[in-house]
């Protein structure tokens, strides 16, 4: 993906620069997918659980942002999905108890990272030792929560029409992973 002038630039003149395909790029069925070759993925966040389930699709209000840009896909494919968000944004905790859209489920997620401290997946021991060896400020991710909310307090649930799906969200092989719910304004 180019995201800038000298991305451009470089696709233009660097004949090292290849463009591919979004199926060769992240295609589950593609026999040599690009994502499944990758050491390490970094990545942001809206939400994130206390399951380590990420949504980068709706806002901290519930509304559509935009396609999650192959959120999903990296954090599958690669040997370490690190996911990288501020403890607080806009006066409300980004770790909450359950996100209000699944863009990426938690089991390919291994690390959440924040200035507050680093929660680690409990599905990657072998990491959370590595890391605490390292001396860095390892904390359970309902350590990070219950931080987030001792700043910003606990803030109110966002008001969804159940009846109301206004999307799909799909995951890398085509399954339903979760809807968006309309929101309910006053």
């Amino acid at each position: 993906q180019c995201f800038d002038l000298k991305a451009v630039e470089s696709i233009r003149t660097n004949p090292r620069h290849q463009e591919i395909s979004a199926a060769h790029y992240a295609s589950p069925s593609s026999k040599s997918a690009v994502v499944d070759s990758l050491d390490v993925v970094i990545l942001g966040a809206t939400e994130i659980d206390t399951d380590f389930n990420v949504n980068v699709h709706t806002d901290s209000n519930g509304y559509i942002m935009g396609g999650s840009g192959g959120h999903a896909d990296t954090a599958a494919g690669s040997k370490l999905a690190i996911i990288i968000a501020p403890l607080v944004r806009a006066r409300l905790p980004l770790i909450v108890d359950r996100v209000t859209c699944i863009t990426t489920p938690g089991h390919t997620v291994d690390v959440v990272v924040t200035q507050r401290g680093i929660a680690v997946n409990p599905n990657r021991p072998e990491l959370k030792e590595k890391l605490v060896k390292a001396g860095l400020p390892v904390v359970e991710i309902d350590e990070l929560k219950a931080i987030a909310e001792k700043i910003t307090g606990v803030p109110q649930p966002i008001k969804l029409d159940e009846e109301r799906v206004v999307a799909k969200v799909l995951y890398r092989d085509g399954t339903v992973i979760d809807t968006i719910k309309k929101v309910v304004t006053q």
